[in-house]
Parts: C-alpha cells; sequence; structure tokens
C-alpha cells in the first residue's frame, strides 16, 4: 500500500483520495479551503456525488484519509503526489495553468526539505506540453531538484464521469499514464494493476493528448448525435432509435478502423451520403454545422497532402496507389485522385503504381478507369514495376498499403524524399526525407 497526498479537494480529488483510502492507501488531502478540509476530516464529503458521504465517512473513520493545508505535512508523510486542481478556460479560450502552476510551486518548496525520493504526478486536465513547459520547470526552481532525478513526474489523466465516479474509478474504460522515471511509472503501475482493464504507459506529453481526445471525441459524438436527432425528427423518424441501432454495430460504426489517423476519406459511399445528409438537413432545417465540418476537413487533408509534395519541390511524384483505398481498382471520389490532379494542374508530372488499376487495364475490363475523374491519360501514366516508378520519381508518395509493396518502399527512405499517407510502418516518423501526414 502506498502512502499519497492529493492536492485539491474538488470533485476528482475527492472521488480519488475516497476510492484509494477504500483500496486500502494512506491518503492525505490538500487545499486552501478549510472549509473542505473541515468536512473531509469531520467524515463527510464537500462535493455531491452517489455514494461518496458514504465512502468518505467510512476511510476517515478507519483512519486512511485526512485533510491538511500543510503542504510540507502531506510532502513529507507520502511518497506519491497527485495534482487535481481545475484548469478553468482563460479569457482567450487557451487552459488555466495558474492553479496548477501555483500548487506545484507549493509542492517543489517542500520538495526541498525533504530527502527521500518522491514523485509528483499531475491529473489535471491541461494541453500536451503543459508538464514539461509549466509544470516542470516551476518544481525544478522551487525544490532547487532535477525532474527524473531529484524527484519523479508523471501525467495520469482521469476519466470519470459526473454521478458515476465511484463505480468509474474502479472501472474507468480506459488506463493510460506518462512518466519520465521508472520509479514513477513502476507506482502507476502498482496502482492499476488489479483493474481488468489494459494499462497504457506511454510518454507524457501522449498522456496528456489522450486526455484532450477523449473529452473532445465525447463531445463530438454529442454533437453529431444531435445533428442526426434533428435531422431524423424533421423527417419523421425517431432519432434516438436510429442512433442506437447504429452503436449495435461493433464491426463499422464503433470499428477503430475508421479512428486511425492518415489521408481522406473517399469511395462510392461516404462523400455522397454525407453530401446527400448534409442537402436533407438544408431542406427540412435541421443543424448540419458538424456535417459541412466533416467535408471541409476532409478537403484540408487532401490539401495537407499537396503541400508536403509541393514542399518536396520534385518534378515528378510517383504515386503508390490511386484508387480510394487498397484491394480495389474503384477511383469513384478517390482522395488520391483528387490529389494528383490537383498536383497535375500545378505541374507536377504523376506517375503512378497500383496493382489493382494495374490489373484492371491490363485485362481491358470495361470498367478500367471506373470513377476517374481527375487525372488524365491514366492509363498512361501507370507504372507496373514499383521499383521503376521509385527510380522515375522524384518523390514518391504512398497512398495506399501494399504489404508486398512495403519492403521496397522501406528501403527507399532516405534515398529520396517519400510522404507517406497511409504509415508503412509504426516506428516511422517525420523525419530528414521521410513525411507523414500525421506522425
Amino acid at each position: 500500500m502506498a502512502n499519497i497526498s492529493i492536492f485539491g479537494i474538488g470533485y476528482v480529488g475527492v472521488v480519488a483520495a475516497a476510492c484509494l483510502a477504500r483500496d486500502g492507501h494512506s491518503v492525505i488531502a490538500v487545499d486552501v479551503d478549510q472549509g473542505k478540509i473541515d468536512e473531509i476530516n469531520a467524515g463527510r464529503s464537500p462535493i455531491v456525488e452517489e455514494g461518496i458521504d458514504e465512502l468518505v465517512r467510512e476511510v476517515v473513520a478507519a483512519g486512511r484519509l485526512r485533510a491538511t493545508k500543510d503542504y510540507d505535512d502531506a510532502i513529507g508523510n507520502s511518497e506519491l503526489t497527485f495534482v487535481c486542481v481545475g484548469t478553468p478556460s482563460a479569457p482567450d479560450g487557451s487552459v488555466g495553468l495558474v492553479y496548477v502552476t501555483d500548487v506545484c510551486k507549493g509542492i517543489g518548496e517542500a520538495l526541498a526539505k525533504k530527502d527521500a525520493y518522491h514523485s509528483v504526478v499531475i491529473r489535471s486536465t491541461i494541453v500536451p506540453g503543459s508538464t514539461e513547459t509549466a509544470c516542470i520547470p516551476v518544481l525544478e526552481e522551487t525544490s532547487g531538484k532535477k525532474a527524473g532525478e531529484g524527484f519523479g513526474v508523471g501525467y495520469y489523466p482521469e476519466f470519470l464521469r459526473e454521478s458515476t465516479a465511484i463505480a468509474d474509478y474502479a472501472d474507468p474504460g480506459l488506463i493510460v499514464f506518462g512518466h519520465m522515471d521508472k520509479v514513477t511509472g513502476d507506482i502507476l503501475h502498482d496502482l492499476n494493476k488489479d483493474l481488468d482493464w489494459p494499462i497504457h504507459k506511454t510518454d507524457i506529453r501522449t498522456a496528456e493528448m489522450v486526455k484532450y481526445t477523449s473529452n473532445t471525441w465525447r463531445a463530438v459524438k454529442v454533437t453529431f448525435a444531435n445533428e442526426i436527432g434533428n435531422i431524423a425528427k424533421a423527417s419523421g423518424i425517431d432519432g434516438q432509435t436510429v442512433m442506437e441501432i447504429l452503436c449495435s454495430d461493433t464491426k463499422a460504426a464503433m470499428s477503430p478502423y475508421f479512428m486511425r489517423p492518415g489521408f481522406a476519406f473517399g469511395g462510392s459511399c461516404l462523400p455522397k451520403d454525407v453530401r446527400a445528409l448534409r442537402h436533407l438537413a438544408r431542406e427540412t432545417g435541421g443543424s448540419h454545422k458538424l456535417l459541412n465540418a466533416v467535408l471541409e476537413s476532409n478537403d484540408e487533408q487532401i490539401a495537407r497532402a499537396e503541400n508536403l509534395v509541393l514542399a518536396s519541390g520534385a518534378k515528378t511524384v510517383g504515386f503508390v496507389g490511386i484508387s480510394f483505398k487498397p484491394g480495389t481498382d474503384d477511383l469513384r471520389e478517390s482522395p488520391l485522385v483528387a490529389l494528383a490532379a490537383r498536383l497535375i494542374e500545378k505541374g507536377v508530372e504523376v506517375k503512378v503504381y497500383d496493382p489493382f488499376v494495374q490489373e484492371a487495364f491490363d485485362a481491358g475490363t470495361p470498367g478500367a478507369g471506373r470513377g476517374n475523374d481527375g487525372v488524365p491519360d491514366l492509363k498512361e501514366r501507370m507504372v507496373g514495376d514499383l521499383d521503376a516508378l521509385i527510380e522515375e520519381s522524384g518523390t514518391v508518395l504512398v497512398g495506399n498499403f501494399y504489404r508486398e509493396a512495403a519492403p521496397v518502399l522501406e528501403k527507399a527512405v532516405g534515398t529520396r524524399p517519400l510522404v507517406d499517407l497511409t504509415r508503412m510502418r509504426r516506428d516511422l516518423v517525420t523525419s530528414d526525407g521521410y513525411e507523414g501526414i500525421c506522425w
């Protein structure tokens, strides 16, 4: 069992303190508000939440939870600190870090008086980079110690929902944390090892980003469901029934396949169906701002790829893939066709390797080149041999992933500029001569 101090007796702090104490840890809650301190020490919760009063009363009576405003007491009698203070929006909409940095200042001053190693873990919601650029400098300056050597640092986001927070603590759905040092990583792992969820250990910035991505994704889902509901109602349909049925589909609708950052969507279904649903919304008076944004953002992803290619300065670009997805010769609304057309218009020579489109042309099928409405003389631009395509190209653009092509393309990295829209390997990130569109 660990000795833990929690700074911030707010919603997250109280729930975390009570649940950790319930699990057998010794917890000291810290706040500047004497009223909250008195409530905790009297065995009462300063927040309203299902089951929290009983839990606080139980763990305080058992001697596993107490509250104070004394930083030296809390740091001196614990080896792990959670920072759980609020981060309200600043007037310009940016994250407000003043409470976090103020607490870090006090923690650092207490660490300066402590010889033993101590881990400081931020749980407040802060934008990526904040731990490194705001919290650590304050901790180092006030403690006189170096992060990762004199004290540990981590970021451990919470995913509690109000009204179900106690249940969520034991069944979080997602466990992720970032850490600078092994000691902090081991402590956080031990705190979660008995929970029935995978533990994702990563770097601090990634953990910070996961928290914001999770919250924003929830907001997007609510907005999307509302837009569908409005359109459905205007069409005489029950939108909640529609969404209930949709959410039963775990193969496609809820699939991680569509949650993988990369290039734009295309094909014979998605673009036209989003446009048609947007048009229906306009006709029936429903809201469609999110649908507008989907199409605008998709187009911007094509423009992003275009800029990456143009920035390489190449006069000839070899496309690996031109169909809207690998495994088909279908070019209908392929974002790669749209990208190629933009480059050709800018005077860039485009050559294409695509085994499935090539097969259709070689077989002389009536549907060869079906859906191509943007690339002139596509058949003449096709190159059947990948090595030849690479040799003839100033820049290689990987638009579709073909497993058999991967080894050849990997060898080409470093020999000429390569723009990757699909990510050939997970360990590849943007570097000299290699540009990943989202990595």
